[in-house]
Formats: structure tokens, sequence, C-alpha cells
């Protein structure tokens, strides 16, 4: 039996131990942290040996394979051991991967990964294609292989998945923008946070189908002195003007009655349709598809209306290039909230949106000087906040009826909240209760 280690007790290490555990592996779980009891309860039901808040090297040291958690990262004094004793070490990527044999639709980019993987879901699912949806958001892939048996399967894969991949092929994969992120990863080096993201593709054969971004130059300069063996299908902001979506196979879809706005969303839609019309889907189903697709929250998400003031909530938005977007979206005066965890920001990029759209800066986060000092020179008003109530109530005093108060910060959450989901739950709660007090 093949001794089987698995690093990390979070969704992927447990989706990796119950695939491994139908294949008949020898299973040892082990967790540098502390197991969330919901997955605590998964192991014991399926008796896989564990350990948590500690790492037996000895016992791990004489692993045949070691499936990582990606948010380990290579760098790290134990990988580094592993990796000298000669073991494998593979993302749960590549060894869900191994035990399927269903379609694979693979996505990945800096940003808007999450919509595009949940809308081609969606899209398939309309088009009453049988498919699943894993990796990055939601599920992990393993437990889905291990528990279901789908046609197809959509995956958001993130650059510290793809880390782990070796043989990983997916029918079709989708690059939808290479910005800098999680550079800190990566030796601040955007050379090899790209080379991370082309993984993807670098297993696809001929009949195999690579989607991407024919606008950003940084997916350009990679594939400038590159000969691919696959199919290639470039897409580009001109190909969905105005909400105009028109296909390679000449269809013409519209994004009028759709959720999602603005040209990002309507150029990484064009990706997901396109991934679609591979599986089989067709264009009339599609469209129904586009017009009733629900997005995730926390992605330019709607959240009130309070006197004339729309509040958007964008928490996702952890990077300058989704700030860049979400601004492009915006066709009113904005109060931007703004801050966080700095991850190596330029924020050059925004500058020219700022002066155009943007009225005032609220800070949200625990060390704001980066945004003031290069702010400073842009606006006169900015001031700095330590909760997202207290943001919401700055801003909405900067705000008057017809302007938007926008989350999107740039930045990651960690310095005041536990993710950006939570900072995003606390925005919108915050925003409510600035709505029933103006209601009293």
């Amino acid at each position: 039996m093949k001794k089987l280690i698995i690093l990390g007790g979070g969704e992927s290490g447990v989706g990796a131990a119950i695939l491994g555990k139908k294949a008949g592996y020898e299973i040892f779980l082990s967790d540098q942290g502390k197991i969330k009891d919901v997955y605590i309860k998964e192991l014991d039901q399926l008796g896989v040996e564990y350990e948590q808040e500690k790492h037996t090297e000895e016992r791990i040291l004489k692993a045949e394979e070691v499936v990582k958690s990606p948010g380990i990262p290579d760098k790290a004094e134990l990988i580094q051991k592993i990796r000298r004793a000669g073991i494998p070490v593979i993302s749960e990527i590549e060894f869900a991967g191994r035990h399927t044999t269903s379609k694979i639709i693979a996505i990945t980019g800096s940003n808007g990964k999450t919509t595009t993987t949940s809308l081609t879901h969606h899209l398939l699912k309309t088009a009453h294609i049988d498919a699943g949806m894993a990796g990055n958001v939601g599920y992990s892939f393993a437990r889905l292989v291990a528990e279901s048996n789908k046609l197809v399967y959509a995956l958001e894969l993130s650059s510290f998945q793809l880390d782990g991949i070796e043989n990983f092929r997916p029918d079709v994969s989708v690059l939808l923008n290479i910005t800098p992120d999680h550079l800190d990863r990566y030796d601040h080096r955007m050379e090899s946070y790209a080379r991370s993201k082309f993984r993807i593709m670098m297993n696809q054969k001929e009949n195999d189908l690579f989607i991407y971004n024919k606008d950003s130059a940084a997916i350009a300069d990679f594939l400038r002195h590159r000969r691919l063996r696959m199919q290639k299908l470039a897409v580009s902001e001109k190909y969905c003007k105005d909400g105009v979506l028109r296909t390679q196979q000449g269809a013409v879809l519209s994004m009028a009655k759709s959720a999602l706005k603005g040209p990002h969303n309507w150029l990484n839609a064009l990706c997901a349709v396109e991934a679609a019309m591979a599986m089989g889907a067709s264009p009339d189903l599609i469209q129904k598809g586009l017009n009733t697709f629900v997005n995730a929250a926390h992605r330019l998400e709607m959240v009130a209306k309070i006197k004339g003031v729309e509040y958007f909530n964008d928490s996702k938005a952890t990077n300058v290039d989704s700030v860049f977007w979400a601004l492009k979206a915006m066709t009113k005066p904005v109060v931007l909230i703004l801050g966080g965890q700095d991850k190596g920001n330029d924020y050059e990029q925004i500058a020219q949106l700022t002066k155009e759209k943007v009225k005032a800066i609220v800070c949200l986060g625990v060390d704001n000087e980066k945004i003031k000092t290069f702010f400073s020179a842009i606006l006169d008003e900015i001031i700095e906040t330590r909760s997202a109530a207290e943001a919401v109530r700055s801003a909405s005093k900067f705000a008057q009826s017809g302007d938007a108060v926008l989350l999107s910060p740039a930045c990651a959450s960690f310095d005041l909240f536990k993710n950006y989901e939570d900072r995003g739950d606390q925005f919108k709660a915050a925003v409510k209760a600035l709505q029933v007090k103006t209601a009293l």
C-alpha cells in the first residue's frame, strides 16, 4: 500500500484524504495549525490518521509522495527537507487529476477567476451539461472526483495550486490576465509569477484548447517567443464592446440583462462563453445562462442605495488591477475605501482614474502611510479608519446623492479582518446599519 502524506488539514487536504482513502492509499495527514472541527469529524469517519499543531518530520520523511496544501510555500523548511529526501511533492489538483477521465476546464488569472469559473459552471448547467465546480472556489477537486462523476469539471486554479502540478492536463485552459499579485511568494519577480500562471497549459496536446486574453501585455510577452502545440483562441475587448459578445464561432450574445457590469466582466464572460461552447453548449442556452447568473459575494456587489448614494462591496479586490477595473465600471463620482495589508502595491495604475472619478479616499487599515503619501498629490480628502463601521460612516459624510461608495481595498485583509469575506461582510453589515439608522 502506497504511503501518502498530506500536509494541511483544510478543504484541499481533507479532499485529498477522501480521494486517497478511496484509491487505497495509506494516509497520514499533518497540519502545523489547528484543524477545524468539521474536518476532524470527516477524518475520524474516514479512519484517516492525522495530527494537528505540529509536523512529525520523522514520519513525514518516510512518505512515498506528499500532497501539499497550496497555502504552504515551497520555501518552507519542511518542504525543502522533503524534496532533499527525494520525495515527490504535488498539489491536490495534480493528485485529483490522476483519478478522473472527466473533461476539465481550468481557469486562472490574477483577477476575475472566481467569477469566470462560477459563470462557466452556470452556463454548462443551464445548457444541461453535467458539470461540477471546484478548485480555489467551493469544494476541492479531489473531493468532487471521489464523491461524484461529472462529465465536466470547471476548476478555478491559483498560481499556488499550479506550482504543484506535473502531468495535470485540462481539455480547455483559460488565462484571463496576469498582473502583479502575490509577488512576496515569488521573490518579487513578476516573471516567476507569470511562469506559474502559464503552467495551466504546459501539458496540453494538439486537440486541447487554450483561451487567453490577447489584450494582456504580460500574456503577449510570454507568448511572443513560444510555439504552442494546442489550439489557441484569443479574446479581446473588441469582441465584447458595449456588452455585446461576439464569439469565434460567430454567435452574438448580449450582457444587457446580466448582473455582470463593466468591460472587464464582459471580457471574462466571453472567456466563459467560449469555454462552454467548446463543451457543446448552444448559444441560445448560453444567453439564458448569462441572463440568470448571480455572481458570488464581494465582487462589485451592490449592497444598498441610501439617500441616492450607491454602496458597492468589492472586498475581493485585493490588488491594484482589481481596483482599476472596479473604478472603470463606476459611472458616478466615487468615495473609495482603500487599504489593508499591502502586497507591494504600485498605485500608479489607478492614478488617472482616481483623478477622474474619486472625490475622497477613506483608508481602512493599520498602516496607511503608503496610500496617504501617494494619493495626497491627487486628492485633498484622505482620512484614516480602523473598522468597517467607521469607514462606512466616514464615507457617507463625503458622499452626496448621485455618488457611489466603493469598498475596493487593493490590499489583503489580514491586518484587521479574518479574510476578505469577513471584511466584506462587516462592510455590508455597516451599510445595512446605516440604512436602518437613516430610515428612522
